[in-house]
């Protein structure tokens, strides 16, 4: 297996992030061409419109855990610790990443959202265990 294969979840979850910045845009312009914010509101918005306050808070999600994500492939990676398994669960990461924006950024409904972050989070502790386990025991030559 291609140690480079850890990249392509990262490449992944950065889209969703591009995509939620572009969801927030369009949010953010609906508010101000509705009337229900003004433009200068957004210099510092201390009271984000109704209609984008789930965006912006899952963009502040999208820059918590998953910062966490990152360092631990690039750490994976850079000890040589990948392995189809760590791939796969990065990959699982990002589904729940995904759902839990889908959700959030849709119904909001913490019944649907809280277990899929958790697993989120779960999926992400699991990989720096396997980080920890591939510096204490490494493998056999």
């Amino acid at each position: 297996m291609s140690q480079t294969q850890i990249f392509w979840p990262m490449i992944a979850l950065t889209f969703l992030i591009y995509c939620v910045y572009l969801l927030l845009f369009l949010r953010r312009r609906r508010a101000v061409t509705s009337g229900q914010a003004k433009i200068q509101e957004f210099v510092i918005p201390t009271n984000e419109p109704e209609i984008s306050i789930t965006t912006i808070r899952n963009l502040n999600n999208l820059y918590e855990v998953p910062m966490l994500f990152y360092v631990v492939c690039l750490s994976l990676y850079a000890v040589n610790g990948v392995s189809y398994v760590a791939v796969i669960i990065a990959w699982f990461f990002v589904g729940a990443r995904l759902a839990h924006t889908l959700i959030h950024v849709t119904s909001n409904r913490l019944r649907y959202r809280q277990p899929i972050f958790t697993l989120g989070f779960i999926l992400n502790g699991i990989l720096w265990i396997m980080l920890a386990m591939h510096l204490l025991l490494p493998p056999a030559v």
